[in-house]
C-alpha cells in the first residue's frame, strides 16, 4: 500500500523519540549513569570557566580558546540533556516539531563550533611552538576576538539553510525517530519528498568542517612535530610536545566517535539498533564530559587553579591573588 502525504500542520506536527533501543527495560539503571554524565560535563566546563575568568594570569590566548571549546561542549551537552533525561527519568517521548527542529540546528551548531575551534586551538599551538618571538604580536586580544566572531558566524548562519528546506517538506512516513534527540539523517528518513538538496547540503557541510578542519588540524601539526624535532634539546622538545597533548588528545575525542558514527551509518545497515544508538551517544556525549578531565590533568595552570578554587571554598577568603607568569608555551 502506497504511503499517503501527510498533510499535518508543521505546529501540530510531533516526533516520537527513542530511548536506547533493546535496554528499554533497564530506563532504572541507565538513569544512573546518564545523570551522572550529564553532572560531570556541566560542573566541569562551568569549573574551567569560572578557573579562567578569576585568574587574571590565565587571560591569554591559549585560555580564551579553551574557554571557547568549553563553551561548545557546555551547550552540546544542554542541547541534548532535556530530551534524553526526559525519557529515562519519565520515560516523556513526545516532542513537538518546532523543538524537535530547534534541538537539530543547535546540537547540529555546537558541534561545528567545538571543530572549529579545535581548528584554532591548533593554530594557537602552531604559533607558540613554531613563532614563539611572535605569538603575543599574532595573537593579540583583538585578533582573537576576530577569530571567535569568525567562528560563531560560520557555525551559526551556516546550518539555516538545510533546517530551513527541511522544514518545508512533508512528513508522511512514522513519525519515530531512532535517537533521543533529533538529528538532521535521522528526520530525513521519514520525508516523503526529493530530499536531494539536503542530501548534498550535509555532505557538503561535513566536508566543509569536519574533513577541512580535520585536514588543517593535521597540517598543523605536521609543522609542530618537524619544529619539534629540530629542537636540540631533549627536555625542551619534550616540553614542547607536552604542551599539545591535551589538544591532541581533544581532537582525538572528536574526530574518532565522528568517523565511528560515520562508518556505523553508512556501512553498519544490519548491526544491532543497540550500535547505532550507543555510536551516537559516544559522539555527543564524550567530548563534553573528558574535554574538562583532560585539560584539568594535563594543564598545570589549570590543575592549580583547581586546587585553589578547592582552597577558597575551605577559607571563605577571596580568590587568591597570583603574579602574571609568561605565558605557557
Amino acid at each position: 500500500m502506497p504511503l499517503q502525504r501527510s498533510n499535518t500542520n508543521f505546529t501540530c506536527l510531533t516526533f516520537t523519540l527513542a530511548g536506547v533501543r533493546g535496554l528499554d527495560a533497564g530506563h532504572l539503571w541507565q538513569t544512573i549513569p546518564f545523570s551522572s554524565i550529564y553532572l560531570v560535563a556541566l560542573e566541569g566546563n562551568c569549573t574551567i570557566l569560572f578557573i579562567i575568568k578569576m585568574d587574571p594570569s590565565l587571560h591569554e590566548p591559549m585560555y580564551y580558546f579553551l574557554s571557547m571549546l568549553a563553551l561548545a561542549d557546555l551547550g552540546l551537552s544542554l542541547c541534548t540533556m532535556p530530551t534524553v533525561l526526559s525519557i529515562l527519568w519519565l520515560n516523556s517521548r513526545q516532542i513537538s516539531a518546532g523543538a524537535c527542529f530547534t534541538q537539530f540546528y543547535f546540537i547540529h551548531t555546537f558541534s561545528f563550533l567545538e571543530s572549529s575551534v579545535l581548528l584554532a586551538m591548533a593554530f594557537d599551538r602552531y604559533v607558540a611552538i613554531c613563532h614563539p618571538l611572535r605569538y603575543a604580536s599574532i595573537l593579540t586580544s583583538s585578533r582573537i576576538a576576530k577569530i571567535g566572531l569568525a567562528i560563531l558566524g560560520r557555525c551559526v548562519f551556516i546550518v539555516m539553510p538545510g533546517v530551513f528546506v527541511l522544514r518545508k517538506l512533508p512528513f508522511c512516513r512514522s513519525h519515530a525517530l531512532s535517537h533521543s534527540y533529533c538529528l538532521h539523517q535521522d528526520l530525513m528518513k521519514l520525508v516523503c519528498a526529493d530530499i536531494t538538496f539536503n542530501i548534498v547540503y550535509g555532505l557538503s557541510l561535513a566536508i566543509l568542517i569536519f574533513m577541512l578542519d580535520s585536514l588543517l588540524i593535521f597540517a598543523s601539526y605536521i609543522l609542530i612535530f618537524k619544529t619539534i624535532l629540530s629542537i636540540a634539546s631533549r627536555e625542551e622538545c619534550l616540553k614542547a610536545l607536552n604542551n599539545c597533548l591535551s589538544h591532541i588528545f581533544a581532537v582525538l575525542i572528536l574526530y574518532i566517535p565522528m568517523a565511528g558514527v560515520s562508518i556505523v551509518h553508512r556501512f553498519g545497515q544490519h548491526t544491532s539498533p543497540v550500535v547505532h544508538v550507543l555510536m551516537a551517544n559516544v559522539y555527543l556525549l564524550v567530548p563534553p564530559v573528558m574535554n574538562p578531565i583532560i585539560y584539568s590533568i594535563k594543564t598545570k595552570q589549570i590543575r592549580q587553579g583547581i586546587l585553589r578554587l578547592f582552597s577558597l571554598q575551605r577559607t571563605y577568603g577571596t580568590w587568591p591573588e597570583r603574579s602574571v607568569v609568561t605565558p605557557h608555551r
